[in-house]
């Protein structure tokens, strides 16, 4: 991430741009996977660090609201969040908060200046971030919050890198990998999706984040998403 987190909404900043579009076909995709069930929770995370799950996610996530979707990020992201650093919003209390000191769950939820989307920071950072999200608690807060919105995104850490996302994935309705350009592996995209499936997640796609794109004044990176009806091999 960049000193300047606001120019990772580039689908708020530049909703007409070549990136604007193709979140907006992301969504349009994800939209369409769905076939007889609604994905209402879905979790964004990366075979390894580094990859843009989170920049997706948010930008996802403006989509979305642009769409008249009653949308939700909740960072669950545990070790390194940054939802809160992008949206440019306090972290002073958050999803630890409502797990740990059983802060109500609707204090805790704030708006963003982004119209339909609200977001849920991580708060402080756990000792123990897997237990915490394993919780019953945790279970409890995602069924409630799946009714109170139309589309519930959560932000998790790498599924290669800790269990984390595991734990998350068959909590969710559906969950999306995103891959880096000339960074991940094939081994460890397809480690990545074998654990999510083992999780007994269900996998809806992956999204290829920093193919290099160029045009007129825009040097930015290209997302493209791939819906598991489409391509069923990481």
């Amino acid at each position: 991430m960049g000193t300047n987190e606001k120019r990772h909404l580039i689908t708020s900043k530049k909703p007409k741009s070549p990136i604007a579009e193709a979140y907006r076909t992301l969504r349009t995709n994800i939209h369409f996977s769905a076939m007889d069930t609604k994905y209402k929770t879905i979790m964004v995370t990366s075979a390894g660090p580094g990859e843009g799950k989170s920049t997706t996610m948010a930008n996802l996530g403006v989509a979305m609201a642009q769409a008249d979707a009653r949308v939700l990020i909740i960072d669950c992201d545990l070790r390194k969040p940054v939802q809160h650093k992008i949206f440019e919003i306090p972290n002073q209390a958050g999803l630890t908060n409502v797990l740990v000191e059983h802060v109500a769950v609707e204090d805790a939820i704030l708006p963003t200046k982004i119209q339909n989307l609200s977001l849920l920071t991580s708060g402080p950072i756990p000792p123990n971030p897997s237990e915490l999200l394993g919780s019953e608690q945790m279970k409890h807060v995602l069924e409630c919050l799946k009714d109170r919105f139309d589309t519930v995104l959560v932000d998790c850490p790498p599924v290669v890198a800790v269990t984390d996302a595991a734990v998350i994935a068959s909590r969710v309705d559906g969950v999306i990998l995103v891959l880096r350009s000339g960074v991940a592996k094939i081994d460890m995209a397809k480690q990545a999706k074998d654990l999510i499936i083992r999780a007994n997640g269900k996998f809806i796609g992956s999204v290829l984040y920093g193919v290099n794109f160029s045009l007129e004044d825009y040097h930015y990176y290209y997302y493209y998403g791939k819906t598991e009806s489409r391509k069923r091999n990481a």
